[in-house]
């Protein structure tokens, strides 16, 4: 029978950490490092220490893991995360969505900074993942089947979860924080997105696009994790003006403190 990558990183964190199951991992794209210091967590392993994570390349991805006891829940989170565009194949992109399998969590919730597309969609804003649009030209799920990953044709009606993303909504509006919704697209990167392309993805009917999540958010629901995603509008993805790395991590940091807050009542609402 065939067996998910992650076994050695499980082991790993379950002496590091002492649990033996999650009720949620959180997956923090650029700019969202921030948020681990208002959280607080309890313990930390580097990604080092975990076989197949590999080191993170990217500034503002710390390449940390944290434990998280909140409301009595118990939460992972990856402080950054690995990209297809690094070269390095699937399973570093993937492996939270392993270890999420393989430790049975319930719920992941995913994170990333996103260029708004719609004209409603202002920097320093933030858009709940309602749907998404995949442009990266290819698929994680590629390959021989594994049915630990639930079904060969899974299906995609509901990618994010509807009830998840209700308590995420109530959560948000609990902490004082109005959440957008919309449809994201993701792309392989690592170049920003041309005039053009811009305007063909606004057609196309995106309203924020970046470089990651989808994968993460395909494999998780194949495998039937709930999930959720957020994506804090970081840039005008117009196509008019220069766009940089800098001002996509300055803007996401600008949230975090909200994010917070966010994730606090989140956890509450979460069943065990």
């Amino acid at each position: 029978m065939a067996t998910l990558p992650g076994s050695k990183a499980v082991s790993v964190i379950k002496k590091a950490f002492g649990i033996t199951s999650v009720d949620l991992v959180i997956v923090l794209g650029s700019g969202w490092s921030e948020l681990v210091a208002a959280l607080k967590p309890s313990n930390s392993i580097p990604y080092s220490r975990l076989p197949g994570m590999g080191k993170t390349s990217v500034k503002g991805h710390a390449g940390k893991l944290h434990l998280l006891k909140e409301s009595g829940k118990t939460v992972l989170i990856f402080q950054g995360r690995r990209h297809f565009y690094e070269g390095a194949g699937w399973d570093p992109v993937l492996m939270p969505v392993y270890i999420a399998v393989r430790l049975k969590a319930s719920n992941i919730m995913l994170t990333n900074a996103a260029g708004g597309i719609a004209a409603r969609l202002k920097p320093g804003m933030l858009m709940m993942i309602t749907d998404h649009i995949n442009m990266m030209g290819t698929n994680p799920l590629l390959g021989p089947h594994n049915p630990m990953l639930g079904q060969r044709f899974p299906d995609q009606t509901e990618v994010y979860n509807r009830t998840l993303c209700r308590k995420l909504k109530a959560a948000a509006g609990t902490a004082g924080t109005t959440l957008a919704s919309g449809t994201y697209m993701a792309v392989t990167g690592p170049t920003y997105e041309t005039p053009a392309e811009v305007a063909a993805f606004k057609c196309l009917g995106a309203d924020a696009i970046g470089m990651s999540t989808v994968p993460e958010a395909m494999t998780a629901n194949a495998a039937g994790i709930a999930v959720c995603a957020l994506s804090c509008i970081a840039n005008s993805a117009s196509g008019s003006s220069e766009v940089t790395h800098e001002e996509v991590l300055a803007n996401t940091t600008r949230v975090m403190p909200a994010m917070a807050k966010t994730i606090k009542h989140f956890c509450k609402s979460l069943k065990r």
